[in-house]
């Protein structure tokens, strides 16, 4: 089996690309069913500040934000281009938004986050570009989480409905035993379309 990483068709540093990502993200309408979810796990839960993982251009954040006025995040990417374009979208909330600039391939990427109570990410663990990193990408994401804490993980699945790269996207056994790999016990609260959002506990 080939286990090299798989290249990204997009190159998310250039505003161009970005820009195009950012135009065409949330013509899958169960996204928003992905984002409700969330809230509710974050609302039922307590959490008052979260670290969002891989935010790209703020929809998430801005849809958490706009629902819930206590709140308060962290929003950590690799590519200052989607910062900018986040920067924007999150105008009305600036004061409750803290940008960082990291890259999940650099092994101290986790260095002086401290810890959280609540942990998301939509749409990040396949960027890894191969699905063996996963684990050691959950165990790192382990560490920041506080004792209880909570950790949202949604992403693309393979297989039937789904998508069909099965090295670059795990089945939804295969993200939950990645999770259960890495410590954590999970289980999956929706999959709609070519998405599954399953919660994480420490």
């Amino acid at each position: 089996m080939n286990q090299s990483d798989l290249p990204s068709p997009i190159n998310f540093h250039r505003m161009q690309d970005a820009r195009e990502w950012e135009s065409k993200a949330m013509e899958r309408p169960f996204r928003q069913d992905m984002f409700e979810k969330s809230a509710q796990c974050i609302e039922s839960s307590g959490v008052k500040h979260a670290l969002e993982l891989g935010s790209g251009p703020g929809f998430l954040a801005d849809y958490l934000l706009s629902r819930r006025s206590e709140l308060t995040l962290t929003l950590l990417d690799f590519s200052r281009s989607m910062h900018e374009l986040a920067a924007i979208r999150l105008q009305p909330h600036r004061q409750r938004v803290r940008f960082l600039n990291r890259d999940f391939k650099d092994a101290n990427w986790t260095d002086g986050l401290g810890e959280f109570k609540c942990i998301l990410t939509m749409q990040a663990v396949h960027e890894l570009r191969h699905k063996r990193h996963a684990v050691k990408f959950h165990r790192a994401v382990r560490e920041l989480l506080q004792a209880g804490g909570i950790y949202l993980v949604c992403d693309h699945y393979c297989g039937e409905g789904g998508m069909e790269n099965d090295q670059l996207y795990m089945t939804v056994t295969e993200h939950v035993s990645s999770l259960e790999g890495a410590g954590f016990s999970a289980r999956v609260l929706l999959k709609k379309g070519s998405l599954v959002l399953i919660e994480a506990r420490k």
